[in-house]
């Protein structure tokens, strides 16, 4: 499938640009609801698979030629433990899928791999807690529908893998899209000053739940404020002799000793901090260098990123009892770029973090990029973040989201959505294209459903292929 013309975000305005005036709120909201007339909203509920749709047990394969063949039987095991898991894996596949749905071209920078677990709680700069999405692997600009359409799916999947109905999977559905309806509609009104300072905070993230959830959410709040690197420190780590080291806990964390290219793996680590180093901002780099590397292995994490070089680095200030906790994840080409171009960075850790400040606005103080060259013709893009900073990702299940408390943070899943398209894209086109009658409601339902019925198509077809031994999964039991 050819990649369709994507548009880019450019990077510097022209001079004489900044002396022409954008057209109005009014104008943009009009231009948005002209687009009705060609991609109508009912349209945007029709589910077409192209006629010659690609097994999708063939796109896994393809995406895993490029990852560590070892931990891959850790992936599909991952994937193998629901319709939802495997939906959580499947990026690649529904990319494939959306590439052929109707959309209005309204650019945002979209996730990229939107879903109900890709939320979370953490710390700002400024060491408030916010709530907001939490992954960005797959971030590429594109038309906002590309990630509405991945979250509402993934809701019905979700609510369906819990043993939810028909009728809580709508109420799922109408709530993220009144809410990103609703929100949309502010912040096309909102001054762009105050739009790049919005954030859903504390008391934001209380009012949106009844007040029979109120006692686990503070549990729940509690618990994530709690979550600093100290409490890294104790659970990650054990003293060997007078120092601390990482716990080793194959395959998930292990160390490792590799040479690539004759390189020893410890020169590339330190080849790459120093060139993570030398492009963070003045005073974090003040900051970053007055820790000192201590420790530093490789660590599986999550669903989608199993098979790329992810690692966890510790380090140490002045003493043991001042930690800090980095995680390096490989960043390879989004799962969107056969469909809507390449990146305009062409370091792929850039793209990421690029992506995560449009989108989060809110990003952690060591969130950077950087490259590492293996050899001559190797180099491996990358990019560093706190492995925890009063962080809390949604899990689902006991002590999470529950089928009973589902709908209320459905709201919190639209609102932070429509944050993010409106801080990258223009919320007044999107706010007048989407209007505020239940009519989106009810396409992205209809959607939604058809989604979902392919996913579970998808997903026996997946457990056939490694029943036959064409795909290897080894067991799985906890997500993190």
């Amino acid at each position: 499938m050819a990649p369709r013309i994507k548009p880019k975000f450019a990077v510097l305005k022209s001079i004489e640009s900044f002396n022409n005036p954008r057209p109005s709120i009014k104008k943009r909201f009009s231009d948005g609801k002209a687009l009705r007339k060609v991609i109508s909203i009912t349209e945007q509920g029709i589910y077409r698979p192209r006629v010659d749709r690609i097994d999708p047990v063939t796109i896994l394969e393809k995406q895993g030629k490029g990852r560590i063949e070892s931990l891959m039987p850790i992936r599909y095991g991952r994937m193998l433990a629901s319709p939802f898991a495997f939906f959580r894996g499947g990026a690649a596949i529904m990319a494939y899928d959306l590439a052929n749905q109707a959309d209005t071209d309204i650019t945002v920078q979209l996730c990229g791999d939107m879903h109900v677990s890709n939320f979370g709680l953490f710390g700002t700069a400024e060491h408030r807690l916010v709530f907001g999405i939490n992954d960005f692997d797959e971030t590429l600009p594109g038309s906002w529908e590309w990630d509405i359409k991945r979250l509402v799916a993934s809701a019905v999947i979700a609510c369906e893998s819990m043993g939810g109905d028909k009728k809580l999977s709508k109420l799922l559905v109408k709530r993220i899209s009144s809410e990103y309806q609703k929100r949309m509609e502010q912040y096309a009104k909102m001054p762009y000053l105050d739009l790049a300072q919005e954030f859903i905070g504390e008391k934001d993230i209380r009012k949106q739940f009844s007040l029979d959830h109120q006692k686990k959410l503070d549990a729940y709040l509690k618990d994530t404020k709690g979550q600093g690197n100290i409490q890294v420190l104790e659970r990650l780590t054990t003293l060997v002799g007078k120092n601390r080291k990482i716990i080793n806990r194959p395959p998930l964390i292990e160390h490792f000793k590799k040479d690539y290219g004759g390189v020893p793996l410890k020169s590339l680590v330190e080849n790459a901090l120093s060139n993570y180093a030398s492009t963070l901002l003045a005073d974090r780099q003040v900051l970053f260098e007055r820790y000192s590397l201590k420790d530093f292995a490789r660590k599986v994490v999550g669903i989608g990123s199993v098979g790329t070089t992810c690692m966890v680095f510790y380090f140490e200030g002045d003493s043991v009892n001042d930690p800090l906790f980095l995680q390096y994840k490989e960043a390879q080409k989004s799962v969107l770029s056969p469909y809507l171009g390449e990146s305009i960075y062409h370091d792929m850790g850039r793209r990421v973090v690029a992506g995560q400040r449009l989108l989060q606005g809110a990003p952690d103080i060591f969130l950077n990029y950087g490259a590492v060259q293996y050899d001559i013709d190797i180099s491996q893009g990358f990019y560093l973040r706190q492995l925890r900073d009063m962080k809390g990702g949604i899990v689902f299940g006991p002590g999470g989201v529950s089928l009973e408390n589902f709908p209320d943070y459905a709201r919190l899943f639209g609102w932070a959505l429509a944050l993010g398209h409106a801080r990258s894209g223009d919320a007044a086109m999107i706010s007048g294209y989407c209007g505020r009658s239940k009519e989106l409601d009810n396409a992205l339902y209809a959607f939604a459903r058809a989604y979902a019925k392919q996913n579970q198509e998808d997903y026996e077809i997946f457990r056939k292929a490694v029943k036959s031994g064409r795909l290897v999964a080894a067991k799985s039991k906890v997500i993190k």
